[in-house]
């Protein structure tokens, strides 16, 4: 592991004890410094749940037809959307910002206040967390990574979305992903779960699971502002970040 990278994981709370190993007798990495599997069965368990049975959400109907917009189209009509009642009060609508040809698209719940005023998602401090985790596996927002939102603007309070609300951002949502046509999604917190697999979710029975979405696999973690909240939890983001790595493969 690199001196960098140790000093990323010691910031995130995972270091020393959170090493990766190579499966014996493997060839070294030469594309990326981060190993396939954790050191621990306690990190390895959790891949091996099976999630429980629950019925599909039905999505409610949307008056927003995005399925022909290109990125700039998106852009614009995000900007002045007014497909519910969220628009009242934004400063600004938040589309998502990074690689648009990127492997990796990262779905959180919906802007903050900061986002709110800059018109970009995780730009405060749950995003200079996310930037870190994202830096512990070799990747960097901008560069091969998208992030977007299940909402475009800002829930007042920063309260969690409402169903009718994520139902009517859903069709920017679904054309980014369309276009972006990523290698894996990683859902950012319960909101972002529902929204994209709707069904029930709890984050510790989906955790270490690679869902279905359209063909392109989809790992589900907690959110980074639960883990500023919840430290001891930042162990098991890293292990799904190592999980989506072996997911998506070299």
């Amino acid at each position: 592991m690199s001196p960098q990278r140790d000093q990323i994981l010691r910031e995130l709370g995972l270091g020393p004890q959170w090493r990766l190993r190579e499966a014996a007798g493997a060839a070294p990495e030469t594309r990326s410094e981060v190993p396939a599997e954790p050191v621990s069965e306690a990190m390895e368990a959790p891949m091996r749940r099976a999630l429980p049975a629950a019925a599909p959400v039905e999505r409610a109907a949307s008056p927003v037809d995005a399925s022909h917009m290109s990125w700039d189209d998106l852009a614009t009509a995000v900007a002045e959307c007014r497909a519910c009642n969220l628009c009242t009060a934004r400063k600004q609508a938040v589309l998502g910002v990074g690689d648009q040809q990127a492997d990796w698209l990262f779905v959180g719940e919906g802007p903050g206040a900061e986002e709110d005023e800059r018109g970009e998602p995780f730009v405060g401090q749950a995003g200079k967390l996310l930037d870190a985790m994202l830096a512990a596996i070799d990747l960097k927002r901008g560069e091969n990574v998208y992030i977007a939102n299940s909402v475009k603007c800002r829930p007042p309070n920063n309260r969690t979305p409402e169903p009718e609300e994520t139902a009517a951002c859903w069709p920017y949502l679904e054309r980014q992903i369309e276009l972006l046509q990523p290698k894996v999604i990683v859902a950012l917190g319960r909101p972002a779960a529902q929204t994209l697999l709707q069904r029930e979710v709890k984050i510790g029975e989906a955790r270490g699971q690679a869902f279905d979405y359209k063909g392109i696999p989809l790992i589900v973690t907690y959110h980074p502002a639960y883990l500023l909240r919840n430290l001891p939890d930042k162990a098991k983001s890293w292990e799904d970040l190592c999980f989506a790595r072996k997911t998506i493969g070299p």
